[in-house]
C-alpha cells in the first residue's frame, strides 16, 4: 500500500478501516516518524476494527510504546513487541497477550521451548537481574542450520564467540521479574573515554524530550575521548531548531543518564535514512558522522536517497 505517510499521515489507519484490518505490524522507527504529525492523522480515523499491534525490527523505547498504544490501540489493543532475527527462523522473545503483563520497551518473556542466557564478554553467564551479551543456551524449534555453501562461515559467525551457544549479536537486559530487554547490537555500543554505552539508552533519553520525534545515536572518532557521541535528532511537526534547543537537549540527556552520555554533537534531520521496511540505515549514518560520506556502500534500498543529500550537506564534523 505504500509508504506510511503518503499522500498524508494517516494513510496506515485508512488502510485499516477499509480493509478491517485486525492485527497491525510494524517498526518502531515507523511508529516514531508517525508520532512526529501528532494524533490528529490517528484520531480522524476509526481503527475499531484493531485487536492486536505489533512491534518488530528494533527495540522500542517506552515513549513510542505508549503513545502506539493510547493513539492507535485507544488504550485497548495489547502490543506484541517481538525479537527474533532473520536466523531465528520465528520469534524467540514475545508477550502473550492477555497472558502476561506487558512493560512499555520491553520484549518479556521467552516463547516455548526458548532457552536465552545473558552472558558478560568472557561468556559467563549471568543470573538474575543483569545486563550483557544475549545468547541463546540450546536449540530450538525453527533454527537455521547452516549457510548454504559455506557451512564454516555459519559455525564462525553463530557459535565461536561463546562456545556451545548461538550469539545473538545484540546486547540485553534481564529485570528482576525476569523480563527481558533488548538494548540494542553490540556493535552500536560507543566507547567514550573508557565507557561502554548502548547507543539505543542515550536515543531512548532523546526521544522522551518532548520536543524531539525521533532521535538515531552513532560514534565518531574524537581526539580525546576515542569516541564521541553523535546524536541525529528530528523535532516534532511545528518545532523550530535552534542552538538553545541544543545545548537544553544536551543538558536533558546528562539529567538522564550522566554525563557521561552528553551527545558531543547534535545534527539536525529532517528524516532519517531509512530502508522502505522502515529500519534506519546505521552504516550509513556512522559514515556521515565520520565526515567519510564519499564511500556510503549500497544505498539501493533508501526509500528516500534525498535524505542522505540533506545530512551530508548539513553534517556537524566538518573536516
Amino acid at each position: 500500500e505504500g509508504i506510511p505517510n503518503y499522500p498524508d499521515a494517516s494513510r496506515f489507519w485508512q488502510v485499516v478501516d477499509k480493509h478491517k484490518v485486525n492485527i497491525f505490524y510494524t517498526a518502531p522507527t515507523a511508529i516514531r516518524a508517525l508520532m512526529r504529525e501528532g494524533e490528529a492523522p490517528v484520531q480522524k480515523t476509526s481503527r475499531k476494527s484493531l485487536r492486536l499491534l505489533g512491534s518488530v525490527g528494533e527495540p522500542i523505547n517506552p515513549e513510542a510504546w505508549l503513545w502506539y498504544h493510547k493513539n492507535v490501540g485507544d488504550g485497548r489493543c495489547p502490543i506484541v513487541d517481538t525479537w527474533w532475527q532473520t536466523e531465528t527462523g520465528g520469534i524467540l522473545i514475545t508477550p502473550l497477550p492477555g497472558a502476561i503483563a506487558q512493560k512499555p520497551g520491553s520484549a518479556t518473556l521467552p516463547f516455548f521451548g526458548v532457552e536465552p542466557v545473558i552472558v558478560d564478554a568472557e561468556g559467563k553467564v549471568l543470573e538474575g537481574a543483569t545486563e550483557g551479551n544475549l545468547c541463546i543456551k540450546d536449540s530450538w524449534p525453527g533454527q537455521m542450520r547452516t549457510v548454504f555453501g559455506d557451512h564454516e562461515r555459519f559455525v564462525q559467525t553463530y557459535f565461536s564467540t561463546y562456545a556451545g551457544m548461538y550469539f545473538t549479536g545484540d546486547g540485553c537486559r534481564r529485570d528482576a521479574d525476569g523480563y527481558y530487554w533488548i538494548t540494542g547490537r553490540v556493535d552500536d555500543v560507543i566507547n567514550v573515554s573508557g565507557h561502554r554505552m548502548g547507543t539505543a539508552e542515550v536515543e531512548s533519553a532523546l526521544v522522551a524530550h518532548p520536543k524531539v520525534a525521533e532521535a538515531a545515536v552513532v560514534g565518531y572518532p574524537h581526539d580525546i575521548k576515542g569516541q564521541g557521541i553523535y546524536a541525529y535528532v528530528t523535532l516534532k511537526k511545528g518545532e523550530v531548531t535552534s542552538e538553545e534547543l541544543r545545548k537544553e537537549l544536551v543538558g536533558w540527556v546528562r539529567k538522564e543518564i550522566g554525563p557521561i552520555a552528553s551527545p558531543d554533537l547534535i545534527q539536525w534531520a529532517p528524516g532519517l535514512p531509512k530502508t522502505r521496511s522502515g529500519k534506519i540505515m546505521r552504516r550509513i549514518l556512522r559514515k556521515i558522522a565520520a565526515n567519510e560520506y564519499e564511500a556510503l556502500g549500497d544505498t539501493s534500498t533508501l526509500a528516500d536517497p534525498t535524505v542522505v543529500e540533506d545530512l551530508i550537506e548539513n553534517r556537524m564534523n566538518r573536516a
